[in-house]
Parts: C-alpha cells; structure tokens; sequence
C-alpha cells in the first residue's frame, strides 16, 4: 500500500454529524452559560436597586425625623408664651408659629405645595407634615436688648444673620418671632425695626406678649443670656419628580433679595421666600399617625390620622409610614420593587 496515501488517511478531519454535534453541544454550553449570566446580572440588579431603596428610606428617616423631634422647639425652655410680630402672619403658612407641628391627610390642602401632576406637586392621597422650630440652627447669646430703638447686641459678629431672616428671640420669660430688618457681620448689631426695608416685616418694634401690632406695641425687653436663633419652617410632602417618579420634598425658607417682595424676581429686598427641594428619590408615599395627649394629660390607647386632632400642642409622638418603589422594573412580572418602613418619632420638646 501507498505509504502516502495511509498518512493522508489518518490525518481526516471531522465529518459533518460530527461537526454538527459539536456545534449543538457548544449552544448548549453557552446557553448555560448566558442563562447563569442573566441570572446572576438580574439578581445583581435586584439587590443594588433593594440597597437603593434601603439608603434613600434610610436618609429619609434621618432627615425627616430630626426635624419632628424638634418641634416647638424654643431655645430657652418649653412651652413659653410666644409673641408673633411679623405683618399678617396667618398669611403664610412658615410665619404661623404656635403648633409647632401639624399634619394633613392625603386630600387635605397643604398651603406649601398644592396637589397636582406636574413636577413638585404633591401626590394626592399622601400625607404632609409642617414642622416650626428654632433649635434647629445654632443660636447667639443676647448682651443687651433696647426695645425703643428695637435693636439687639449679641455675644459675636459671626451670628450669621443676614437682613430679611427671621429669627426666634426668647429669654426665661419668653419668646417672639420677628424679622431682621438690619443686620451685618462687622458688628453685633441686630435691629428688628418696622418698616417696609424687608418682606413681610414688622408690625411693631415691641415684642412683648401679647402681641400688639402698633409701632411700639407691647414692651419686654429680653434679659442678657437670652438667644436668637434662626426659624426653622419645613414643610415635608411626596411629589411628583419629573422623571416618571415620585420623591420626598421638602419646603423651607430662605432670605432672599426680591423685587419688592416677589420671589420670582431679583431686587435689593430682603424677603422671606419658599424654596422646595428634592430630598430622596423613589419614596412613594408617606403616611403619618400621631400620638396626642387629652385634656387631662393622659395618653390615648392608640395613634390617630391628622383629620382626629384637635389641638396639635399636645401631640408628643409621631408615627410615619413611608413607602419606596426602586428605580428600576426588577421585581415580579418585570414591576418595581415596593417595600414599607415604619419609625415612631417623639417630640423633644413635649413630655410624654
């Protein structure tokens, strides 16, 4: 025999079937190979969206119930007689101190934020709760007080108060709300005059309790030790994002130099304007009970929705619900994922 030829025999290839097998094997493999794939990237999904949602629930806890403790907060004690000289002060929901905390259920309306569909609106159907406080922010301490030339001298020039802020001012014997008419950072001069120099200013240059709206209104002069301390007025809503989901807003209040009190416009005076901020994302509903002493003093058996509370002063506690869908259709029947986390806040500055 032909010794070429039985070399050449030897060296033959694969056969077609063969072949054929091989390639159905290796389709096999790499289908395994590409399903373990999309398991793994679609529980890799699901937990880093589940993390997601655990963080933003998280700083929501955070940020929302730090402000629920400090409701009603005075910086010199609790429960003092508080005057209110700011013009027209049920006007505008930041302005109105006397609550300290309040709620509102689903329909009821929010004067922060009205419910709608566009971007920032408030979702219907989901809780809102306004928080008044003035132990939020870092205080001064009073060196002296003239209540005829309505100003005060504080314990630093770096007291961080600008014209326009509104501030809380309190001593052992009370307390008052009123609007920084001048105030600058080389010297310790701070005046609460009236006057139409900031929006909504002052109604008087008293600020005794109680209130009496003319020039010199009702006299107290604060004691040396007193303080003054920034208003802190939030007001916390789930609203629409913009992006086809939903968040946690928030409004507070900032000075700002308007056009003749617009917030809209930009001008040289110093006025009090909301500002709404996105706070966490994918929290889709909040709902809030709260826990409300009776007449006697006595705690109930039970939390109740906002719509059951007749005087907010004597709430103590709040309970909140919040709800959160991930950012990403990774659940079940390619939906969000949803979860619920509950907290119980109790108000600091009010015994239970």
């Amino acid at each position: 025999m032909n010794t070429a030829f039985v070399l050449m025999s030897r060296k033959r290839g694969f056969s077609l079937v063969e072949l054929m097998i091989a390639m159905v094997l290796g389709l096999f493999l790499i289908g395994g190979v590409v399903s373990v794939f999309l398991s793994n990237r679609q529980v890799y999904r699901q937990n880093e969206n589940l993390a997601r949602m655990q963080e933003n629930a998280r700083y929501a806890f955070e940020v929302v119930a730090r402000d629920v403790r400090e409701a009603a907060g005075i910086a010199c004690g609790n429960n003092l007689p508080t005057g209110n000289v700011l013009n027209s002060p049920t006007a505008s929901w930041w302005s109105n101190w006397g609550n300290g905390i309040e709620g509102y259920e689903g329909t009821e309306v929010l004067a922060a934020k009205a419910i709608g569909t566009n971007a920032q609106d408030r979702v219907t159907g989901t809780d809102a709760i306004v928080i008044h406080s003035s132990t939020t922010n870092n205080g001064v301490v009073i060196t002296d007080h003239n209540d005829s030339s309505a100003q005060f001298k504080v314990n630093t020039t770096s007291h961080g108060f600008a014209d326009g802020d509104i501030v809380l001012v309190c001593d052992y014997k009370q307390a008052a709300l009123f609007q920084i008419t001048s105030a600058s950072a080389s010297n310790v001069t701070i005046v609460h005059n009236t006057g139409n120099s900031a929006e909504p200013g002052n109604c008087s240059k008293g600020l005794g309790y109680p209130t009496v709206c003319t020039t010199n209104g009702t006299a107290h002069i604060f004691e040396n030790g007193g303080f003054l301390t920034k208003l802190s007025a939030n007001s916390w809503y789930i609203g629409f994002n913009g992006r086809g989901g939903r968040s946690l807003y928030r409004v507070r209040i900032e000075t700002k130099n308007t056009n003749n009190g617009n917030c809209g416009t930009s001008g040289s005076k110093s006025t009090a304007c909301p500002v709404t901020e996105e706070i966490a994302e994918g929290v889709t509903n909040m709902q809030a009970q709260y826990l409300s002493k009776d007449a006697s003093g006595n705690l109930p058996d039970s939390y109740v929705d906002a719509d059951s509370i007749t005087d907010w002063t004597r709430v103590v506690a709040v309970r909140i619900i919040f709800t959160l869908a991930s950012l990403e259709t990774v659940g079940t029947g390619n939906a969000a994922l949803t979860r619920s986390w509950n907290m119980v806040v109790t108000l600091r500055n009010r015994q239970l």
